[in-house]
């Protein structure tokens, strides 16, 4: 079964076990409230395959990286795309630190052998170094405030290993270093003291770093019906969340626990019929001109700026 059938099922599978039960809108329209009024798009680039992840390059450019094609691409400032590495098995999460990319390769919810793995681009020598074997379908990554790494996965087979945390200083791994199950993407709070994510069941949760397996609920089922992939905060707070269930990019509150949908509809074209999950897997805030953006990648294999109208602050965390 392909990939994104099996995440299908297991999210209809998640959310009959907690009672409720979830479509899947052949016209990717979200479940919650519209607040795109004055949002634009534009495509900046297209036809890359299942981009899974990106991460701004700090010169105007994106790194994303192709699940399907085993590719990691650099597209720079002028939306040119060059691939950087290739042969990789279903690369995932992308973060910077430096000169630094990490990435995740291996990411399959359902594998049950331990084949995955963490590992370090050189972005100015094109040297690859394998830091971390022995993974079971890592997903996200995040980087934290003291340059540790945090990788997620959604353990649907396998052992529930939760979330591991790596520190490149020491070359440390601790495996479970967080219990919780099935997350995917990652996002730090403003303050740098805990991180969101979301998993196949709706939820989103805030998770506290010096208390990793005591998180709290921000958003799920009723008020949320989605399948939240990568997120990223602002510094006012808000939380922007892809939804690669019905193709669309969240605005969340924590505090209020209110949702809305700044962009829908970004979801492969069907042939012959709709196979979700098939709509948007990260997004990012990085510059645009001299103000701010939201980039987001998605399994149609486009890489896309969503602008603001005027009033919404995206100013970065």
């Amino acid at each position: 079964m392909p990939l994104r059938s099996k995440l299908t099922t297991a999210l209809l599978v998640a959310a009959a076990t907690a009672g409720f039960t979830v479509g899947t809108p052949t016209d990717a329209e979200a479940f919650t409230r519209s607040c795109a009024d004055g949002w634009t798009s534009e495509t900046l680039a297209s036809g890359l395959g299942w981009l899974e992840n990106l991460e701004p390059d700090s010169n105007g450019g994106f790194y994303v990286s192709g699940a399907d094609n085993g590719k990691l691409y650099h597209v720079d400032a002028s939306n040119n795309v060059e691939t950087l590495l290739s042969g990789l098995d279903k690369p995932a999460g992308l973060r910077l630190s430096g000169n630094d990319l990490y990435f995740v390769t291996g990411d399959d919810p359902y594998r049950t052998v331990a084949d995955g793995t963490l590992q370090r681009f050189d972005v100015e020598t094109g040297a690859v170094t394998t830091l971390v074997t022995g993974l079971y379908g890592p997903n996200g990554l995040l980087l934290l405030p003291d340059g540790d790494l945090l990788i997620s996965r959604i353990d649907i087979l396998g052992p529930p290993t939760g979330i591991t945390r790596y520190s490149p200083d020491t070359d440390t791994v601790t495996s479970s270093w967080s219990t919780i199950r099935r997350s995917n993407g990652m996002a730090l709070t403003p303050d740098g003291t805990a991180f969101y994510t979301g998993d196949v069941t709706s939820q989103i949760l805030r998770v506290p770093l010096d208390s990793p397996n005591t998180p709290s609920t921000v958003m799920g089922f009723p008020d949320l019906i989605a399948l939240p992939d990568d997120m990223e905060t602002v510094a006012d707070g808000t939380l922007y969340a892809a939804d690669h269930l019905v193709g669309a990019v969240y605005r969340i509150d924590p505090e209020t626990r209110e949702a809305c949908t700044v962009a829908t509809g970004m979801i492969k074209p069907p042939a012959p019929i709709r196979m979700p999950p098939d709509g948007p897997t990260s997004v990012r805030v990085a510059p645009d001109g001299d103000d701010w953006a939201l980039y987001v990648t998605g399994f149609d294999g486009t890489l896309r700026k969503l602008t603001p109208p005027p009033g919404v602050d995206l100013t970065p965390a």
